[in-house]
C-alpha cells in the first residue's frame, strides 16, 4: 500500500515502526483532508482495508489529526 499511497495526490510520506510482538504504528501525511478521504476510497485500499479486518489484524486504531508545528534534531557527528 505504501508504493501505491505514494502515487496520490496529496501524499506527503510516511513513518512506521514495530515491536518484536508484533504491534505497530504507521503515520501517513497528507497535503489535504480531500486528499486523505480520497485515498480512503481508493479501490485498491478498500481491498487492503477488507483484508485488514478479516484477516491480518485482531483490532486496530484510525486516528486523524493536523499538524500545527513539527520540531527535530539531529546530532552533528563527532
Amino acid at each position: 500500500m505504501e508504493e501505491l499511497a505514494r502515487t496520490q495526490p496529496g501524499f506527503l510520506g510516511i513513518e512506521s515502526a514495530r515491536r518484536e510482538d508484533g504491534f505497530g504504528i504507521t503515520v501517513s501525511y497528507w497535503a489535504t483532508e480531500d486528499a486523505v478521504r480520497e485515498w480512503g476510497r481508493h479501490a485498491e485500499h478498500l481491498l487492503a482495508q477488507k483484508a485488514g479486518r478479516e484477516r491480518w489484524y485482531e483490532q486496530f486504531a484510525l486516528r486523524f489529526c493536523r499538524v500545527e508545528q513539527a520540531r527535530s534534531f539531529t546530532r552533528p557527528p563527532g
